[in-house]
């Protein structure tokens, strides 16, 4: 049990598949729902303090020392910066509707980078950060309960008891 569990966190850590990925994965790989829906929550949000606060640092060492991949962590950083545009535009709430919206280009990740480019304090980043993952997990694991259903496979009955049964172990993987 503590494998799909494992297996979900990690996936939700890494930036391109994040929650949207992992969250249909930890149900496919046996978990409720619930489960899954914590696990993919917590993973995505273990790095980004890590990633406002050094991101910055990394991309310009990167264009120091690798200089094949300048011109990509540039494009990375160009795109970033017009969003973070549209996101200035309303502040806080826009950086929490970005990150919200479960799509290609969005995410913790990409919204960290912005808050790291806005040059936004960490404690002023991270509640929006946090409560936009929680939107867009909400939403996939919506669209993951709706496809599952479609497609015939049987889910756990979320209950309070197995969502409490499950919960010190995931905080045990930690």
């Amino acid at each position: 049990m503590l494998w799909p569990i494992l297996k979900t966190v990690l996936i939700a850590m890494v930036p391109i598949l994040e929650l949207r990925g992992a969250i249909p994965v930890g149900v496919a790989g046996g978990l409720s729902l619930p489960v899954a829906f914590i696990a993919a929550f917590i993973g995505n949000l273990l790095p980004i303090p890590f990633a406002i606060l050094f991101i910055r640092t990394i991309f310009e060492w990167i264009k120091r020392k690798m200089p094949k991949f300048k011109s990509l962590v540039e494009r990375y950083e160009n795109s970033t910066r017009i969003k973070a545009e549209k996101a200035k535009k309303y502040k806080i709430f826009g950086l929490m509707l970005f990150v919200a919206i479960p799509l290609p280009g969005t995410g913790a990740w990409t919204g960290a980078l912005i808050a790291a480019i806005l040059e936004m304090r960490l404690r002023d980043a991270m509640p929006p950060i946090a409560l936009g993952v929680l939107i867009a997990g909400i939403i996939v694991s919506a669209i993951t309960y709706g496809a599952s259903a479609l497609i015939g496979l049987t889910m756990p009955t979320p209950t309070p008891t197995v969502f409490f049964n499950i919960l010190p172990n995931i905080l045990c993987a930690f």
